[in-house]
């Protein structure tokens, strides 16, 4: 869903754009109206994913069953919408039927059944337009494509929606919402399952939505198992964090507060989960409001002339790690400068290496954040480690591991997140979890392999080739048959030799991967062979268009045959890329067990990181990763990237110039 959110945005921003000229808002008001909308139709994908089901459980007496209830829902993770507030519902409204009064109707219906909600979800703004552009909104936003969002989609949009309406005061201070992939990162870590979760510098909520996600994958309630509470000064960003809980079926203890000077929650040394991206490097923190802060255990660093920190990030990380009970974890985002910074700051980091609970570090490479370049580093607190990792940290350089999404944007694929976190199992001794990971892409790998289909393709082959005369076709035709054939037969014989009822040990897992190779090598080749049988058979009947001999059919054949070879080399390069992430792994944890590995991990202990100025940057310790030959460059992707990289500078170019041309025209008036 991430990789097509891009399409949506532009969709929804060029209807919301509208608004510019036809309401009494100002630019950076009425995106709440939008975003309002917005709730409400993801809120209604989320109610019909889970209302056949919730009406399936409720129980029945005297043959009538009682009416659904947000309880109901909230335990499957979603909000509960009465018929008024359903969305299919208000794009329904005829052109003069009040669209304001029944959206205002609608959120006032879920603020009466969520409490948390009461006075956050907008109202009043909706009188302020038009029904016609109401309607359009309306009818824009029922959009398929949102139908399918999932996960923590709305808060990029709202991250979007910000930037757009050119909101820069919700980013000017290093504010900005955390990409997906890094909370992930953060909750795989961490594994936030119970207890009191806090974030100080909550934004949207989207860590609460993720943690919620988490526990849901373990068939549990978020709601029973943990509590939310969020700290956030800006008042507008409150009511969007309460909105993306709430569009989740979740729940909240939201408070406005300046966390520097405030604890609403009282939570110190209470939380069993801290998670937080804070601002970065905030430097007008008043020295003497915090210096006798309890939460403070390390000391201030350093204080310039003025009376303020000189800089913001120690003073996070210290309530972060302040707020932990005995047991507690915490996973923060933090400027990549922090980690090495001197003076004040490093005495301060001494003191936190010195106390055992730095458990990991990860460094991320830059292009992670949506409306940053900025690299970062996630640190992990742990109060809760075992005697013999006490004053040792793990390091993690992950700037080699990512995908490139669009030119701007990078993350990780959900295979790169489960061996990033397979490390840290390995590291706190859960070797059966790591060998459980491998077996999935093992096992993955040989049964989309097994059950490839070729009949498609090869019906497909056959039309082609029997309504052309060429030789050179038909000779394409029987090799790629051939080795067809030949996969299977490999395929079936590693299967049976080296799979089947074979160790799950490291040993048998080893044995299986050397077994798959040869076909994961044929896979390779095939779907190259593939491949250029279709740009042949093109090329074929491109010449005999040319020469007016055009077959009948001819493009309704290729076009079944395009269709047909996408199915089968999509399901191999899955298999083999299945593979290839299991060899990742055996190939740098070949015992499974934790080692260091080059460019990649480090255990270091406390000796090591003292005679490096206590400095806790992972690519200081853990090398430089060795230069790996590229066995599977595709020339075709990496003209497509270069593609992308083109079209976005001139995405770019244009905006620039339409800017410039403004302001010119505003200047000589």
């Amino acid at each position: 869903m991430m990789e097509h959110v891009g399409e949506i945005e532009k969709r929804l921003w060029s209807v919301a754009d509208h608004l510019r000229a036809n309401s009494n808002f100002a630019s950076n008001e009425y995106f709440l109206p939008v975003m309002g909308l917005i709730f409400l139709r993801h809120a209604y994908s989320r109610f019909l994913r889970v209302q056949d089901e919730v009406k399936a459980s409720l129980p029945s007496r005297g043959g009538v069953t009682r009416a659904p209830t947000k309880k109901d829902f909230s335990g499957r993770g979603s909000i509960y919408l009465k018929p008024e507030a359903q969305f299919d519902h208000l794009v329904a409204i005829p052109d003069g039927g009040d669209r304001a009064g029944a959206i205002i109707a609608a959120m006032e219906s879920i603020e009466a059944d969520y409490e948390s909600l009461d006075g956050a979800l907008p109202k009043a703004e909706y009188q302020e337009l038009g029904d016609d552009d109401l309607g359009q909104l309306l009818r824009n936003f029922n959009d398929p494509a949102l139908e399918k969002a999932d996960g923590d989609v709305f808060g990029r949009i709202y991250e979007y929606f910000l930037t757009q309406f050119a909101d820069q005061k919700a980013h000017d201070g290093g504010e900005f919402f955390t990409p997906i992939s890094i909370v992930q990162t953060i909750v795989n870590v961490i594994e936030p399952d119970h207890g009191k979760i806090i974030d100080p510098a909550c934004g949207s909520a989207g860590m609460f939505v993720q943690s919620a996600h988490f526990i849901e994958r373990m068939k549990a309630n978020p709601n029973e198992r943990v509590t939310f509470y969020g700290m956030e000064k800006n008042p507008t960003t409150i009511r969007l964090a309460k909105m993306n809980l709430a569009v989740h079926g979740l729940e909240g203890n939201i408070q406005k507060a300046i966390s520097y000077y405030e604890d609403p929650h009282d939570l110190v040394g209470k939380a069993d989960f801290v998670m937080a991206n804070p601002p970065f490097n905030v430097d007008e923190i008043d020295a003497e409001k915090i210096k006798n802060d309890s939460r403070l255990e390390f000391g201030l660093p350093g204080v310039n002339k003025g009376g303020k920190v000189s800089n913001g990030n120690y003073v996070w990380l210290s309530f972060f790690h302040a707020y932990l009970n005995d047991n507690g974890r915490a996973g923060v985002v933090m400027s990549s400068q922090a980690s090495s910074a001197g003076h004040g700051e490093a005495k301060v980091r001494e003191a936190m290496v010195k106390s055992g609970d730095v458990d990991i570090m990860v460094a991320i490479r830059g292009n992670f954040f949506y409306t940053r370049s900025v690299p970062c580093e996630l640190w992990f607190f742990n109060k809760g480690k075992p005697e013999h990792l006490k004053d040792k940290v793990l390091m993690i350089d992950a700037r080699n591991i990512y995908r490139k999404v669009t030119r701007k944007i990078f993350d990780f694929t959900p295979e790169q997140l489960s061996n990033l976190s397979s490390i840290v199992w390995l590291y706190r001794g859960q070797s059966e979890r790591f060998l459980e990971l491998v077996t999935g892409y093992l096992d993955t790998a040989f049964t989309q392999t097994e059950a490839s289909d070729f009949s498609g393709l090869e019906q497909a082959m056959k039309d082609v080739t029997g309504a052309y005369d060429d030789d050179e076709l038909n000779a394409l035709s029987e090799n790629v048959i051939a080795d067809i054939e030949q996969l299977k037969s490999e395929t079936v014989k590693a299967k049976a030799a080296a799979w089947d009822g074979g160790s799950r040990e490291i040993g048998g897992l080893k044995a299986g991967a050397e077994a798959f190779a040869p076909s994961a090598d044929r896979i390779k080749s095939l779907t190259k062979v593939i491949d250029h049988f279709y740009k042949l058979a093109t090329r074929v009947h491109d010449e005999d268009v040319a020469a007016g001999t055009k077959p009948a059919e001819g493009k309704k054949r290729l076009n079944a045959l395009d269709e047909a070879r996408h199915e089968v080399t999509e399901h191999l390069k899955r298999a083999r890329y299945f593979h290839t992430q299991a060899e990742w792994l055996l190939s740098r944890f070949p015992d499974g067990e934790l080692c260091d590995v080059e460019g990649l991990v480090k255990l270091v202990d406390q000796d090591e990181i003292e005679a490096n100025d206590w400095s806790l940057t992972p690519g200081r310790y853990v090398g430089v990763a060795p230069e790996e030959e590229d066995e599977d460059f595709d020339f075709e992707e990496a003209m497509r990237d270069i593609q992308i990289e083109i079209d976005g500078l001139n995405a770019e170019a244009v905006e620039l110039a339409a800017t410039i041309k403004k302001n010119f025209e505003e200047l000589i008036g």
